[in-house]
């Protein structure tokens, strides 16, 4: 029997996030069949809609096999049919279901990197069409989540398909507010950071919705006008392990130091990728407060009203986001700024922009 859910989410991306229509190229990419449900009712849509849709399909658990077995000329061949489909589609629909969240966390980092970098360019193809990215229920994610697998399903359909009309409209008010801004000022636990926005603006991301469920604006800070420490409350999974309590200060733009308590040394191996991940590509602060817990999945966690998250390496290109800086990585880390929801004391948390508060102990004030 079809979740009438799943149902109603398929027609969301195809007319809301990918706006499909008579004739278009939609690749619909499938990290495992274990978001066939979905994945099934977004193809029968797509064809209603009289779109040409192509269903790419991973294999579950061959990654590790792959990353144990393959030669270094495999590891560094261009990945040449996933290429092809991305020049082929206009639109792009990624459904990740994890069987393992963790399966690839004994691999060599080195390797990943490796991949990461020959893959960079056509991902950068990926991202100048339109796109949306969402995630699937799984037992995996709900074990990542501490949750039930059915709490799991309620809790990720109702924060999916809540109505964004009014979070739409704080975001627009924000984007005015933020937009070529000479400083943004961040003060929080562990953290006092400034950076600038000078000639660069902002993006709701509830406009195109390339992330289910979306909520955040986002801009890219000026390359070299990032200075300060923060200390993130939230942990982030980077290839597959947990990197907690991560602490990063800057000058200039640049990371000259960095800690974490746990997972440093993949803290250390992301940072060293190229020149690029060493500055933020791109700010953001969250407004979804239909999201009122911690999910282990940057996905959700990075949409929480009363946070904002930072990401290091590549920035968004476009006359929005404009940012200049580029990675074979875009890694999104969470800070919490009084949602309550990390369990840290934030209190006293805040964000002024040009000498005007935004954004108190987790309530965004316009």
């Amino acid at each position: 029997m079809i979740d009438p859910r799943n149902t109603k989410l398929a027609r969301f991306i195809i007319d809301k996030a990918v706006s499909a229509k008579k004739g278009d190229n939609i690749l619909l990419r499938l990290t495992d069949p274990l978001g066939s449900p979905l994945a099934k009712e977004v193809y029968k849509y797509g064809v209603l809609k009289q779109s040409n849709i192509h269903v790419d399909t991973w294999l579950p658990d061959t990654g590790k096999f792959f990353y144990d077995h393959a030669s270094k000329e495999m590891l560094e061949r261009k990945p040449e049919i996933t290429e092809f489909l991305i020049g082929w589609c206009d639109k792009v629909v990624t459904i990740v279901a994890d069987s393992n969240s963790r399966d690839l966390s004994e691999v060599d980092p080195k390797k990943v990197i490796i991949r990461q970098k020959v893959s960079r360019p056509i991902m950068d193809k990926l991202l100048k069409k339109t796109w949306t990215l969402l995630y699937y229920p799984t037992h995996s994610m709900a074990q990542e989540s501490n949750m039930s697998l059915e709490d799991l399903e309620d809790f990720y359909f109702n924060a999916c398909l809540q109505d964004y009309s009014s979070i739409h409209k704080k975001l627009e008010k924000m984007k005015k507010i933020l937009d070529n801004t000479k400083e943004i000022h961040v003060v929080g636990n562990q953290t006092d950071l400034k950076m600038s926005f000078r000639k660069r603006y902002f993006v709701p991301d509830t406009r195109q919705f390339n992330n289910i469920p979306a909520g955040e604006v986002f801009g890219a800070p000026l390359e070299n006008s990032v200075d300060g420490y923060i200390y993130y409350e939230f942990p982030s999974i980077r290839m597959n392990k947990e990197v907690k309590g991560i602490r990063l200060w800057f000058k200039k733009g640049k990371v000259i130091k960095f800690s974490a308590e746990k997972g440093e040394d993949t803290l250390k191996a992301s940072l060293d990728i190229d020149p690029g991940a060493r500055r933020v590509g791109e700010f953001s602060i969250a407004a979804n407060y239909g999201i009122k817990r911690f999910m282990n999945n940057t996905l959700f966690d990075e949409k929480i009203g009363g946070t904002i998250h930072t990401a290091l390496g590549k920035a968004y290109e476009g006359k929005e986001g404009g940012g200049k800086n580029r990675s074979a990585i875009h890694w999104d880390i969470v800070k919490d700024m009084g949602s309550g929801i990390s369990g840290e004391n934030t209190k006293g948390s805040k964000i002024v922009v040009d000498g005007k508060v935004v954004l108190v102990d987790g309530r965004i004030i316009i």
